[in-house]
This record gives structure tokens, C-alpha cells and sequence, in this order.
């Protein structure tokens, strides 16, 4: 009887203790599912030498994360040379931005120095310039002419004032009424025109002005 009586409660024992154990060997057992579903990481060092490991390759030549779940992989070396020239192109992008940016700001300098030159003239020979005769070209007020060489505006500014005196210095124009970019200029050449107080109009190109 005795016998029986210990035969049961050992059984009892072992039941019970399975019955506790089962769930922590399923709990560890999801555990570590899950850190294996995580990725698993392929590392190929400098020597051609394989490994897989549960964290990220450092060092190695070679890197290649695989999704255990999809079977899906991806090559972090290239994933990573690629961020990098990504990088790399929004760097090189941004300096270009801001040279575009010291340019255009070089360009306004520059027409309005050459503009400030021109009143200067005006204004010191008020007898063979009239008061507006080689008026600003501002950068907000261009004309459509005007605005199609914008980029050229620092030497239409220069040019103009050439213009001007090459017309005075012909003899045939007394007084510069009005020096501006002519419609007849084209991408390969400004052309400019002066219009004098005798009525007379002079056109002269770049290439003209330019030589003196």
C-alpha cells in the first residue's frame, strides 16, 4: 500500500513540475525565436573568411543582412555605399547652391557700381547728358529686353555708358537723350542704341564699344 501511496505522489510530483516547466521552455523557447527572427547578419571579412551572427557586421568587407522571416536579404555594404555617394551628391548640390547664391550677389555688386559710375557721368555733364539719359536698371523693374540678359547685367550697364560717349564722341550728337540695350541684340551680341537731341539714333555693338 505504501508503495502504491508513493508511486502516486511521485507522479504527482512529476506532473505537476512538468506542468510548471512547459511554460517557461515555451517562453524561452518564443525568445529565442524572436531574436533569431530579428535577422541574422552574413559577414565576409578582408580574407574572404564567412561567419553569421545576431548583430550587425563591423569591420568587414563584406555585409549582408537576412530576413529570416521572408528569406529576403540585403547587401548593407552596398546599402551603405550608396547613402554615402547620396550623401555625397546633396553636399556637392548644396555648395553648388551657394556659389549660385555668391554669384548672383557678385552680379547686383557689380551693375550697381557700374550704374552709380554712369549717374556720376550724368551728373557731372549735365550739357551733353540729360538727367535721365542713362537711367538704372533695376533688378526688381527690368524690361522684358532688359530681363532676357539679366545675367549680362553688369556689362550692359558698362556698355551703355560707352555707348553713350562713342555717340557724343562722333560729333554728330550733341546731347545724349537716352543709351539702352537694343531689341536688336541677340545671345552671340548686345547691341545698344542712343538716341541724341540733333534726332539721330546710333546703334553700336559690343564688339565696337569694347575696342576702346
Amino acid at each position: 500500500m505504501k508503495s502504491k501511496q508513493d508511486s502516486m505522489v511521485n507522479n504527482l510530483k512529476h506532473g505537476g513540475l512538468m506542468k510548471f516547466i512547459q511554460p517557461v521552455m515555451m517562453i524561452c523557447i518564443t525568445l529565442f525565436s524572436t531574436s533569431v527572427l530579428a535577422g541574422i547578419y552574413k559577414c565576409t571579412d578582408d580574407r574572404g573568411n564567412t561567419s553569421y551572427q545576431a548583430k550587425p557586421c563591423s569591420g568587414e568587407k563584406k555585409a549582408i543582412e537576412i530576413d529570416v522571416k521572408t528569406g529576403s536579404s540585403t547587401n548593407l555594404s552596398v546599402l551603405k555605399k550608396k547613402k554615402e555617394k547620396e550623401l555625397e551628391l546633396k553636399k556637392r548640390q548644396e555648395i553648388d547652391r551657394q556659389k549660385l547664391i555668391e554669384l548672383e550677389a557678385g552680379r547686383k555688386r557689380d551693375a550697381k557700381e557700374q550704374s552709380s559710375l554712369n549717374q556720376q557721368l550724368v551728373k557731372n555733364n549735365p550739357i551733353q547728358y540729360s538727367a535721365f539719359s542713362i537711367p538704372p536698371y533695376r533688378i526688381d523693374r527690368l524690361s522684358d529686353i532688359v530681363k532676357e540678359y539679366e545675367t549680362k547685367l553688369p556689362d550692359i550697364e558698362k556698355l551703355r555708358r560707352f555707348a553713350a560717349k562713342k555717340a557724343l564722341a562722333s560729333g554728330e550728337c550733341m546731347r545724349v537723350e537716352a543709351s539702352h540695350l537694343s531689341k536688336k541684340s541677340s545671345d552671340d551680341q548686345l547691341v545698344f542704341s542712343v538716341d541724341c537731341s540733333s534726332a539721330n539714333t546710333f546703334y553700336f555693338n559690343e564688339q565696337e564699344l569694347l575696342k576702346n
